[in-house]
């Protein structure tokens, strides 16, 4: 809960240091916290010190306020429009097998034994490792980790890193998004997929106990399969992101899966069958966690030229509010109703979020950016070309007509090559380029109206 808890009001805050000091800064302050935190945990393997314990917590859930944000920010500044999505699928599926290392390694680390002495050994041992892959990472962001690539990726990043620092502003960054409606769908219908998810990973233990006294270990192992069944969902949707650009239709289809899949697991998880809730287990989580890098994306589409941090900060503002409230009146429904009412609860707010989604608008703005770019360029080099493989016309000026010779041709290619050069540079669309003969016996000039 601490992790939901922080989150929320250091959101904007975070989100600010990103847009003002960048990435690197954001990964190292991220991977220092997880560090500290972890060391801190050390000093807690006293029952009479459990307080540090909670400390150690809080410094670490310090962290994921810096590195949740990250994915779809790291994607759009080094990768180009063809892979973006791919590259944000990858980095959520870095975060998920982190809680599927979770899931594996505390219960192989730490035996349930009586003796507290061992179990303090045994913790000892689990947090020495933890605080050490912390410290490893911590030093690798420091070595390893670059700003940005030399060259903007894409056209869209590009313009945004040409645009001056005067002219931005965080305050109106912030309202644009509360003023973008497809947006506020989208973060909403976000929280809603994402909070059942919280809720159900937070109490799946306690509902498969419930139907399978005694299954405490195979609880894990559902959860596991929750998690690694996530982690390929979220790398297809990405893949089949960048193949065929279609971010409103994956989204509303996955969110669609997700209704199905959690009223099938509703159904299934009291009939006895604990291999059957495995199966239906496993495909909830696949396109559960496979809706969270499609959000991401669809969310740095609607909201370009904003920063990537915030509109995805956002989101994860809004999943945490969803979380805390479904977990808090999930619970509830169980203790009074039991545990079929419960996900019939969260199936409830699931088939809203369909709903909503069906309505958001795909205005693509990254993408149109993009295929601007491409357009002009196309239709700029079409036009030099033509220019060097046909004669001129009279001039209404001067009545003489000419045709270019091979000398000329080859100025024009060359003139072409600093075209295309000069339109990854600027910001704004390329204007025709005009041929002005003076006269047979002057050579031909080439004149740039603006660029």
């Amino acid at each position: 809960m601490s992790y939901m808890l922080t989150y929320i009001p250091l959101l904007f805050p975070v989100a600010w240091l990103l847009d003002k000091r960048g990435l690197r800064l954001i990964a190292l302050v991220g991977s220092a916290l997880n560090a500290v935190g972890a060391w801190v945990k050390l000093g807690s393997l006293k029952p009479h010190l459990f307080p540090v314990t909670v400390l150690g917590q809080v410094i670490c859930s310090l962290a994921q306020v810096f590195i949740l944000g990250m994915p779809s920010r790291i994607a759009s500044v080094w990768f180009g429009s063809h892979e973006v999505s791919t590259a944000c699928s990858i980095a959520v599926f870095g975060n998920q097998l982190g809680i599927a290392v979770g899931f594996l390694v505390p219960p192989v680390l730490v035996p349930n034994v009586k003796d507290v002495e061992k179990l303090a050994y045994h913790i000892s041992i689990m947090f020495f490792m933890t605080a050490g892959v912390a410290t490893a990472l911590f030093i690798l962001v420091i070595i390893v980790f670059k700003e940005k690539p030399l060259h903007p990726p894409s056209r869209a990043q590009a313009l945004i890193q040409s645009r001056p620092a005067e002219e931005y502003s965080y305050r109106q960054s912030i309202l644009h998004l509360l003023h973008n409606t497809n947006f506020l769908l989208l973060m909403v219908t976000y929280g809603l997929n994402t909070g059942c998810f919280y809720a159900l990973s937070t109490l799946l233990n306690r509902m498969v106990i419930h139907h399978y006294p005694g299954e405490e270990v195979n609880a894990g192992r559902i959860g596991l399969t929750i998690i690694l069944s996530g982690m390929f969902g979220a790398l297809i949707s990405g893949m089949w992101l960048d193949r065929t650009k279609t971010y409103k239709q994956t989204t509303l289809a996955v969110y669609v899966m997700s209704l199905v899949g959690m009223i099938v697991y509703t159904f299934t998880l009291s009939l006895g069958h604990l291999w059957v809730v495995f199966v239906t287990a496993g495909v909830l989580g696949f396109f559960m966690t496979g809706y969270l890098p499609l959000g991401f994306e669809f969310a740095a589409e609607l909201t370009y030229p904003e920063s990537e941090g915030t509109s995805s900060g956002l989101l994860n503002v809004s999943a945490q509010i969803f979380g805390i409230a479904f977990t808090i009146s999930q619970g509830q429904i169980m203790d009074h109703f039991g545990t079929k009412e419960g996900n019939l609860f969260l199936c409830s707010f699931l088939f809203l979020g369909t709903i909503m989604t069906a309505f958001i608008k795909a205005d693509l703005r990254r993408q149109q950016a993009n295929l601007d770019n491409e357009q002009t360029i196309l239709q700029g080099s079409n036009q030099i070309m033509d220019y060097g493989t046909v004669s001129c016309n009279p001039n209404p000026v001067n009545s003489h007509s000419c045709s270019l010779v091979h000398t000329e041709r080859v100025a024009v290619m060359q003139l072409q090559q600093e075209v295309l050069e000069k339109s990854r540079e600027t910001s704004g669309p390329q204007d025709d380029w005009k041929v002005m003969p003076e006269a047979c016996s002057n050579p031909i000039v080439l004149e740039e109206s603006k660029l």
